[in-house]
């Protein structure tokens, strides 16, 4: 049995209270300097605060078969209208390949059977949301790590960058969703990319045909629909500059629960 991190529920509603108030008055927000650097430290002090409770490798807490939630609620885009992921989908994702670069020595064009053939993780944990909702499900997949041990990183990444298919604007041309983790929590035991979702195959409403797991983080940390990855040593000029899609509307960059 893992490690349990302790008060983990109470963790995550105080973070989902402490998200909600800079969403509250984003603009405000966005256009007070002062008050976005106020944020910007209480957001370090947190992560540095846990990363010293916790150690490195520090699990959160695993379940068993029978606290799996019969019903697991799909968190963000459920059917995602890109036509280059509609159509691998469509195919069942035989031609879907994830792209692995960035400062990687030795670059990576993976397929799901690639994937499957490497060694995998199988975890029972529990999801939980920025909304304030929770789900324990069983997750099957390849350690994050062991990609990253085979993509050779190169000196300088410190950030993995996470790109996915959907959007959450239906509007033409909108952003598509990325996020992006440091090398302590790329490099977690825990953190994997999920291929299987309680011994099936993830449907398309979960993240088919892959999505991240980030065990220690709330849910919108945790990509789906993931069609590259790119080692980076800042990502200052990756969209809005500050390592998410929601990050760069107004949530917390580390969502550490």
């Amino acid at each position: 049995m893992a490690r349990k991190i302790g008060r983990r529920r109470m963790l995550a509603g105080f973070a989902a209270s402490a998200a909600a108030m800079p969403l509250g008055g984003c603009d405000l927000f966005s256009d007070n300097p002062t008050t976005r650097k106020v944020l910007e430290s209480a957001e370090a002090l947190t992560q540095h605060m846990q990363r010293l409770l916790l150690s490195r490798h520090s699990l959160a807490q695993e379940f068993t078969e029978a606290d799996i939630s019969p019903y697991f609620k799909a968190n963000g885009s459920t059917n995602p209208d890109d036509p280059d992921y509609v159509r691998l989908a469509q195919s069942g994702f035989s031609d879907w390949r994830l792209e692995v670069g960035g400062l990687a020595a030795n670059p990576l064009s993976l397929s799901l059977r690639d994937l499957r053939a490497m060694p995998s993780r199988t975890q029972i944990t529990r999801h939980d949301c920025v909304e304030g909702w929770s789900c324990i499900g069983k997750w099957t997949g390849v350690p994050l790590s062991h990609i990253l041990e085979r993509a050779a990183l190169k000196p300088g990444a410190e950030y993995i960058v996470l790109y996915c298919a959907d959007s959450l604007d239906e509007a033409p041309g909108a952003d598509k969703y990325y996020e992006s983790i440091d090398l302590t929590d790329a490099f977690h035991p825990q953190t994997i990319l999920a291929y299987d979702m309680n011994g099936a195959p993830l449907t398309v409403p979960h993240g088919a045909p892959l999505r991240l797991r980030l065990e220690r983080q709330l849910g919108y940390k945790m990509a789906k629909y993931i069609m590259r990855i790119e080692a980076v040593q800042s990502f200052e000029r990756i969209a809005g500059g500050r390592g998410g899609y929601w990050e760069d509307r107004g949530y917390e960059w580390y969502a550490g629960i």
